[in-house]
């Protein structure tokens, strides 16, 4: 994992249950966030699991007007899992339990590598930087409007270093679908800067595209990668993915 952070295990017919306990063979398990939603989370899955599929509570695809088909919309941008959390997690476990026929790949890119590949004067330019970030900023991207009052205070945002270092010592930016804004700058000037990593980031010489298989495992480390879902049929398929994620803790 300290080599490569994304690491791909093929033909594991295994359990919520045991995929709960592999995950916490490593360190704590992050929970589910409230959000200030109610129970915006289907109850088909263990408390301790993430469902990253378009099905509702009845193992049905969620319709256009759901409030998971809008939020999902959100993670087609390139992102690290909870970087809108003080402790982010570390490493994410995902297993493609159903799989569409078309689409729906999971793409990574190495947020190192594309550091590593920045002019010099623009890794000075950004070495001390500090970016907020937020998940109400990504879903408003992503076409989520329904964002209110108690929503904003149940999840407010939090501050991030933009470079960091990762478990092998590599430097690595920090940015994706959840970096609002650089503290301190003006904002649109700040959007700019994040938008122009962004992009340089997202090149294809830095991305890895997974075509799932079901009973694949898939983990990586979200602070030296991104990774987005690219579109598929979303209401005509189902897409049944399952995540347990590990917390960030020293």
């Amino acid at each position: 994992m300290a080599e490569y952070a994304v690491l791909a295990i093929r033909g594991q017919m295994i359990t919520d249950e045991e995929q709960i306990r592999f995950t916490r063979a490593f360190g704590p398990l992050e929970t589910l966030p409230s959000l200030g939603m109610g129970r915006q989370r289907p109850t088909r899955l263990p408390p301790e699991m993430y469902d990253a599929s378009n099905l509702d509570e009845n193992n049905e695809i969620a319709g256009p007007d759901s409030v998971r088909a809008k939020f999902n919309k959100g993670n087609e941008l390139f992102h690290s899992d909870s970087s809108y959390n003080d402790l982010p997690t570390s490493w994410s476990l995902l297993r493609g339990h159903i799989i569409p026929p078309e689409g729906g790949n999971t793409e990574f890119l190495d947020a190192r590598a594309a550091y590593a590949a920045l002019p010099e004067d623009m890794k000075a330019r950004i070495e001390n930087l500090v970016v907020e970030h937020s998940i109400w900023h990504s879903r408003r991207r992503g076409g989520l409007t329904e964002v209110t009052k108690e929503m904003e205070e149940a999840m407010p945002p939090v501050q991030h270093p933009l470079v960091r270092i990762s478990e092998n010592g590599r430097k690595a930016l920090y940015i994706g679908g959840h970096a609002s804004h650089v503290v301190g700058w003006p904002l649109e000037e700040g959007r700019k800067l994040l938008e122009e990593l962004y992009q340089f980031a997202i090149q294809p010489r830095f991305v890895y595209s997974h075509r799932w298989q079901v009973g694949d495992l898939l983990i990586w480390d979200n602070r030296c990668t991104m990774h987005r879902g690219t579109p598929f049929p979303y209401f005509e398929y189902k897409r049944d993915m399952r995540a347990t994620r590990l917390l960030e803790y020293d």
